[in-house]
């Protein structure tokens, strides 16, 4: 019988199964094992054979269970974010001028960027170009406890760039949303503006959302831009990259 077991051997078989089983299935047979799955021992054990670092530092078992979860689930949530799939899975898109186009780096009077994964970016034109992606939290496995309760860091990051022969204008803008999608915080950066015989440097942009209270269901995440002389094509601000992360 499962209850006849030492409580360092039922660890043992606990750890080896499914986290989310753990939580949501296996917590509510009995006391004992829902004592032992919130504790911090079964998820130090989980998070030595995936070699899962970091956890050292926190200090009691919620923030084990946490941690492991959150380092396991870390990826970037936003779709196609470098255009390798043309503008799918961006929406409330605002085509501007001549619009929204795909280049090739480092584009004419282009840099390349710091990293070699990325191969493309987004180009704005003439006129304000923007757009947006919607992330359902609880799609993308944050249940509502976990959100409301812990709260984990929101990590958003973009990157934008001028061509060197043009000026042009930038903006970010993200959105916590409640489930009736209210604003329930929210980051907009100043209007970024480019001189023209600027470096054509490719440059981060960042904001960690924490403390942000209950209620969070989806993040709204848009940029967008333009050029400032107004030219025929695309000549405005160049954007790739982006991301947004749930982190520990």
């Amino acid at each position: 019988r499962m209850e006849s077991l030492p409580e360092a051997v039922l660890i043992r078989i606990l750890a080896s199964i499914p986290a989310v089983d753990l939580v949501l299935a296996c917590r509510l047979v009995c006391c004992q094992w829902k004592n032992l799955i919130d504790g911090a021992a079964l998820w130090i054990l989980k998070c030595q054979p995936e070699s899962l670092t970091g956890a050292e530092s926190q200090e009691n078992a919620e923030n084990w269970q946490n941690f492991y979860f959150l380092s396991k689930k870390r990826k970037n949530l936003i779709k196609n974010p470098c255009g390798e799939e043309d503008l799918q899975h961006w929406g409330e898109v605002e085509n501007g001028g001549d619009g929204w186009k795909i280049e090739e780096l480092p584009g004419d009077f282009g840099k390349e960027f710091p990293s070699e994964e990325v191969h493309k970016y987004f180009v704005t034109s003439y006129e304000w170009c923007r757009k947006a992606q919607v992330i359902d939290l609880r799609a993308e496995g944050y249940w509502e406890e976990l959100m409301d309760t812990t709260q984990p860091k929101l990590v958003v990051k973009d990157w934008y760039a001028g061509r060197s022969d043009a000026g042009c204008l930038y903006e970010l803008c993200v959105k916590l949303l409640s489930e009736n999608e209210d604003v329930l915080a929210e980051y907009r950066s100043e209007t970024i503006a480019i001189p023209q015989e600027n470096d054509a440097n490719w440059t981060e942009i960042s904001h960690t959302f924490s403390n942000y209270g209950p209620g969070v269901r989806f993040v709204r995440f848009e940029h967008g831009g333009q050029d400032t002389l107004f030219w025929k094509g695309w000549y405005g601000v160049r954007v790739t990259n982006s991301s947004v992360t749930v982190e520990p």
